[in-house]
């Protein structure tokens, strides 16, 4: 079974990718194959200029289409996602995410943001056919960058480890029907 992750954070020392890592840590343990796209894989000038043509682009779409489960994260910026991460989508097929359980993550400032998962994040993620579960969103002073385990809250490690293994469930019994 195969997840794709994808990270909409353009910055290298990021909180967003290092949860997404530990996400893919966690469902690796659990037998699935996991391939991490970020959106700084993507050469910029594709990305500006809508360049449909774009052998990356193309390897995304296809890696997405093949995915039997997807992780979407990104920083909250501007009370929504990066931009960077909208252009990537806007480049995607409209219905990329057809029948695909797809896990939100966020990651933001404090918890007045944490409805940038609700009304941006899930939104665009349902607009390319993904069915959003519940979601994640992590304070910055909950998350650790440098540790093996980033999540520092107990209560919210738990969540998150509850919200994975439901998306594992979701995605194991989608590959078995």
């Amino acid at each position: 079974m195969n997840i794709v992750i994808v990270s909409g954070s353009p910055s290298s020392l990021s909180r967003s990718e290092r949860i997404l890592y530990y996400l893919g840590e966690l469902a690796e343990q659990e037998g699935f194959s996991v391939k991490h796209i970020s959106v700084k894989d993507v050469d910029a000038e594709d990305l500006l200029f809508a360049n449909f043509n774009s052998t990356k682009i193309k390897e995304i779409a296809n890696d997405l289409e093949n995915a039997d489960g997807v992780i979407v994260g990104s920083p909250v910026y501007k009370a929504s996602y990066s931009g960077v991460l909208k252009a990537l989508f806007d480049m995607l097929p409209q219905d990329i995410l057809q029948d695909t359980h797809v896990l939100p993550v966020m990651t933001g400032g404090s918890l007045s943001h944490l409805l940038a998962l609700e009304y941006a994040l899930k939104p665009l993620l349902a607009t390319v056919k993904g069915h959003n579960l519940k979601g994640l969103y992590f304070q910055d002073s909950e998350i650790d960058k440098t540790s093996d385990n980033p999540i520092l809250d107990v209560d919210m490690l738990n969540r998150t480890k509850k919200q994975l293994d439901y998306f594992l469930g979701k995605v194991k019994r989608k590959e078995h029907a």
